[in-house]
This record gives C-alpha cells, sequence and structure tokens, in this order.
C-alpha cells in the first residue's frame, strides 16, 4: 500500500476498506458488506483488534459488529483470542483465498492440453464450469491459431441447459420430467428444438458420455461436450469443441471422433482440476 493510499494516522484507507465491490444495483444486504468491510480492515490491519475499535473504525453499530464477529470466528475466517480480547484475520480466510489461487492455477494447466486438441482438429475448445442450480460459466478457451475459430469471451453465463454443456449437466439435476419440462420452455433457441428432442438428446449424452447440439445453442455452430468429474463422479465441468458446422464435414462419424477425443480429454483434466 502506497502512501497515498493510507489514512494520516497509518491506518487503512477505510473508504477502501468499505468500498463495495460488484454490481452498483439489485438487493444490497447490509450485514453482508458489514461482514466483508470486517474481514478486509483485518486483513489490512495485520494485528489485533477489539471489537470495538472496528466498530468504530468501520461506523458498525458495535452490537452489530460484535455479532458479525462472533458469525465470522465461528466460521474459522477470524480468530478470536479471550485474554486480550480482540479479533484477528484467521487462517481460514488465508486457506480460502489459497484454494482459490490453486483453482486458477489448476485452470492454467489445463491450457496445453486443452490447446494440443483445439490445434489437432482445427477448433476451439472451451472449459465451462456449473454455477449453482441454473448456470454455467466459461472459465477458458483454447483456438487453434492456424484454422477459422469462433470466438468465446472468458466470463461469458448462459443458462445450465443450454448448448451441448447443457445435456450433460441436466443428465445429474435430479429435475422431474415436468419441472425439467418448465425450464426448457423458458430457454430462447437459435433454431426449433421440441422438448422430446432435446430429452432424447440427454439420454443419447448418457449413453455416449458426450453430448452434441447442433445449430440450436447458436445457428450455424456446432457444439461438442464431454464431462469433467469431481473427486464425488459429479460433473464439475464440461470441456468442449466449438465450430461452424460442416467446415470440417462434420458427419456422425467425425461427431463420433470429436465426442471420443472430448471424453478422454475431460477424463485427463480430472488429473489436473482436481
Amino acid at each position: 500500500m502506497t502512501e497515498d493510499n493510507a489514512a494520516p494516522d497509518g491506518e487503512p484507507n477505510l473508504s477502501d476498506l468499505s468500498r463495495k465491490s460488484g454490481p452498483s444495483h439489485g438487493v444490497i444486504v447490509k450485514p453482508v458488506v458489514n461482514a466483508i468491510g470486517i474481514l478486509r480492515y483485518l486483513a489490512h490491519k495485520g494485528a489485533p483488534e477489539r471489537a470495538a475499535d472496528i466498530a468504530r473504525h468501520l461506523g458498525i453499530n458495535p452490537s452489530t459488529c460484535f455479532n458479525i464477529l462472533r458469525t465470522l470466528v465461528s466460521e474459522d475466517v477470524v480468530d478470536f483470542n479471550s485474554l486480550s480480547k480482540t479479533y484477528s484475520a484467521g487462517l481460514g480466510l488465508a486457506r480460502l483465498a489459497e484454494q482459490l489461487v490453486t483453482q486458477g492455477q489448476r485452470v492454467q494447466l489445463a491450457l496445453p492440453l486443452m490447446r494440443e486438441l483445439a490445434i489437432a482438429h482445427g477448433m476451439t475448445v472451451t472449459l465451462w464450469r456449473r454455477m449453482g442450480d441454473d448456470r454455467i460459466v466459461l472459465v477458458s478457451s483454447e483456438s487453434s491459431p492456424t484454422d477459422l475459430h469462433i470466438y468465446m469471451p472468458v466470463g461469458q453465463r448462459l443458462p445450465i441447459l443450454m448448448g451441448a454443456s447443457g445435456r450433460l449437466f441436466v443428465g445429474q439435476m435430479n429435475l422431474s420430467t415436468e419441472d425439467l419440462r418448465t425450464e426448457f420452455a423458458n430457454i430462447r433457441w437459435a433454431r426449433p428444438l421440441s422438448f422430446e428432442e432435446y430429452l432424447d438428446q440427454v439420454h443419447l449424452a448418457q449413453r455416449h458420455g458426450w453430448a452434441v447440439d447442433e445449430g440450436y445453442f447458436s445457428d450455424g455452430v456446432l457444439t461438442i461436450a464431454a464431462p469433467v468429474r469431481d473427486p464425488a463422479r459429479s460433473i464439475a465441468y464440461t470441456v468442449s469443441a466449438v465450430m461452424i458446422r460442416s467446415q470440417n464435414g462434420d458427419t456422425e462419424a467425425r461427431i463420433k471422433i470429436l465426442g471420443e477425443a472430448l471424453k478422454e480429454l475431460g477424463t485427463r483434466l480430472e488429473s489436473v482440476l482436481f
């Protein structure tokens, strides 16, 4: 931290510590904002602090501050010294940060394997991660440098049912047929697709171990996806091939070759990502 970012008495700049990140609209849950502010303050402070002093520095009601601190202690992200009655950033917070860094590093280790397949078959290879019950997010993309390819922005989010990846994720969501039909009705497809056709494709993906979307996600685009399973054997990621339809003569035989190649890559990525 530079001197420009510090308060005159050497304390961290409180406006920086309490700054809210993310969208400036929508529902703001004040206790969550306060909890994050407390964690930022303790991390920047680097020394134990009493609850009353934390509340004063951050402008939080003392009783509210105490209750939040007690909760953070129970979650192992803040440590409490019963002798000095002070709080400090806990080991659990460091472990949480370490896990996030490690996850990013593991995704980086997956890139050479994805790039190898992209170059071998002249296509874009993407890695998607499940986010909650209703979304998937693109975490990485690799393309063949010498072939026409489709640009996919990292961070892009899609409904979990969409694309070839969706046909894999939905297979482990344990939705009733009627619930799945309701979710399906909310999806806008690029070209007509009936629920019965979609359900057949989900079942086919379960049998093959890989899935196909032939222009329903995006008109003129063929996607093929295979699962990447976590140690509990749940699908945590999918690895997907994206290409212009018919650019390489996407016959049934070629689709099968790519599907099996992605299935093998998905298995290799399990040892890298987990």
